[in-house]
C-alpha cells in the first residue's frame, strides 16, 4: 500500500501542531501537572478549532473529514501530552450535546478503566463501583471499573468457535451469576468466573455437540482483566477467546497518541545526543547511543505505517496490529529516551519521564494487550 499525505492533510497536521504549540507548550504542560482539573478554556478552543468534530458530517456542524485526518490530529495531541479524555469526547461528538464544540467534557469506560471521571460532565458506560487508582501519570487521573467482558460474534466466527444464534453481539460474555445460554443445536456457553485483587472478572467457555469445547483462562493486568485463548476443537486446533467490547476507533486513536509520543521521544533523544558532551565529544558519537536512537526511529516509522494503514482500511486486525506496534514504540521509545538523557530525564524540567508515564497509562486504556494479540492471531489463523 502506498500512502502519502495530501497537501490538505499536511496543512491540517501543521495547523494542529501550531495551535498546540501556542496553547500547550512545555510550561503549560508542567502547569497542568500541578493544577487539578482540566483547562476548560483550552478544551473549548479545541472544540472551536474542530478537533472533536473532525469526523462529524458538515450537515451536523462538523468538519466532515475522515479517520486518517483524525489520526493525524491525535498524533499531534500525543506529541505534546495533551491531557483530558480526548478520545471519549471525540467519539461522543454528535451524540452528546456540547461535545463537538468542547463545551461538554465526556469520558468513557474503556477496557475497565475510566479517565478523568471526576472532571467529566458526562460518563459513557457503567462506572458503578469505580475505584480511584494512584495514577503513574500526574496528568491523567484514573478509576478502575469492574468489567464484564463482552461477546463478539465476529471474533468468535474468525476463531471458528460455534456461536448460539440466541447470543447477541455485545452481550455479557460472563454473567455475575455464571448463567448459561443454550440453543437447539446443543451448543451452550457458560461463564467461568475468576477473581483478582481488584474484583470480579471472567472468561468465556464454549461447549458444543460437535466436540468443540474449552474454557478461557483469566489473565490479570493493571486496570483490567481479559480472557486468554483456551478453546480447543476436536481437530486439536487451538482457538482464541472471544471477549472484546472496546470501540476499534478508540483503540486506533489511542494508538495515534502513542505514535505521537514515540515520535517526540525520538526527537528529544536525538537532540540531546547531539548537544550533550562527554569525554570531549557529543554522546551521539558513541555507537551505543547511536543504536538506541536508530532503534527508536525504526519502531516509530513501523508503527506510523501500521497506524496510517489501519486508518485507511479500518479493519479490526489492522487496528489491533497498529495498537501493538504503537504501544511498543511509545513505551520502549520513552524508556530509551530516558537512557539517552540519563538522570536528567527524570527531572521535573524534562518532559521525557512524563511521556513514559502517559504511554503506560494509554497502553491500558483499551483493555489488556492480550485482547489485541488474540484478535490479530484469530485473523491470521482464519
Amino acid at each position: 500500500m502506498r500512502f502519502r499525505l495530501t497537501d490538505d492533510q499536511r496543512a491540517l497536521r501543521d495547523g494542529v501542531r501550531g495551535l498546540l504549540a501556542r496553547r500547550f507548550d512545555g510550561a503549560a504542560l508542567r502547569t497542568a501537572a500541578d493544577a487539578p482539573g482540566l483547562d476548560r478554556s483550552l478544551w473549548r478552543e479545541l472544540g472551536a478549532a474542530g478537533f472533536f468534530a473532525l469526523r462529524l458530517p458538515e450537515r451536523d456542524g462538523g468538519v466532515g473529514l475522515g479517520l486518517p485526518e483524525t489520526v493525524l490530529a491525535f498524533e499531534e495531541a500525543g506529541r505534546v501530552l495533551l491531557p483530558g479524555p480526548l478520545v471519549a469526547t471525540h467519539l461522543a461528538a454528535g451524540k452528546v450535546a456540547g461535545a463537538a464544540g468542547g463545551e461538554t467534557v465526556v469520558t468513557a469506560v474503556l477496557g475497565g478503566l475510566v479517565e478523568w471521571l471526576a472532571g467529566a460532565d458526562v460518563v459513557q458506560g457503567d462506572a458503578e463501583g469505580a475505584v480511584p487508582l494512584r495514577s503513574v501519570d500526574p496528568l491523567t487521573p484514573v478509576h478502575r471499573v469492574p468489567r464484564v467482558p463482552k461477546f463478539s460474534r465476529r471474533v468468535a466466527e474468525a476463531a471458528g468457535v460455534p456461536v448460539p444464534p440466541a447470543v447477541a453481539d455485545g452481550a455479557d460474555a460472563v454473567s455475575r451469576a455464571g448463567a448459561a445460554a443454550t440453543d437447539a443445536g446443543g451448543v451452550s456457553g457458560a461463564g467461568a468466573a475468576a477473581t483478582d485483587a481488584g474484583g470480579v472478572s471472567g472468561a468465556w467457555a464454549v461447549t458444543g455437540a460437535d466436540g468443540v469445547s474449552g474454557a478461557g483462562a483469566a489473565v490479570t493486568g493493571a486496570g483490567g482483566v481479559s480472557g486468554a485463548g483456551g478453546v480447543s476443537g476436536a481437530g486439536g486446533v487451538s482457538e482464541v477467546d472471544v471477549v472484546t467490547g472496546v470501540d476499534p476507533v478508540a483503540v486506533l486513536l489511542t494508538a495515534a497518541e502513542q505514535l505521537g509520543t514515540a515520535g517526540r521521544t525520538c526527537e528529544l533523544a536525538v537532540q540531546h545526543a547531539r548537544t550533550r558532551e562527554q569525554f570531549g565529544r557529543p554522546i551521539g558519537a558513541f555507537q551505543a547511543v547511536k543504536h538506541l536512537c536508530a532503534g527508536m526511529l525504526v519502531r516509530t516509522e513501523v508503527a506510523r505505517a501500521a497506524v496510517y494503514a489501519a486508518a485507511v482500511t479500518v479493519e479490526p486486525a489492522d487496528i489491533a496490529a497498529a495498537r501493538l506496534l504503537a504501544d511498543e514504540a511509545a513505551v520502549r521509545g520513552a524508556r530509551d529516551c530516558l537512557q539517552v538523557h540519563g538522570g536528567m530525564g527524570f527531572t521535573w524540567e524534562s518532559e521525557v519521564h512524563l511521556h513514559l508515564k502517559r504511554a503506560w497509562v494509554r497502553a491500558r486504556r483499551c483493555g489488556a494487550v492480550t485482547e489485541s494479540e488474540e484478535l490479530l492471531a484469530a485473523d491470521l489463523l482464519a
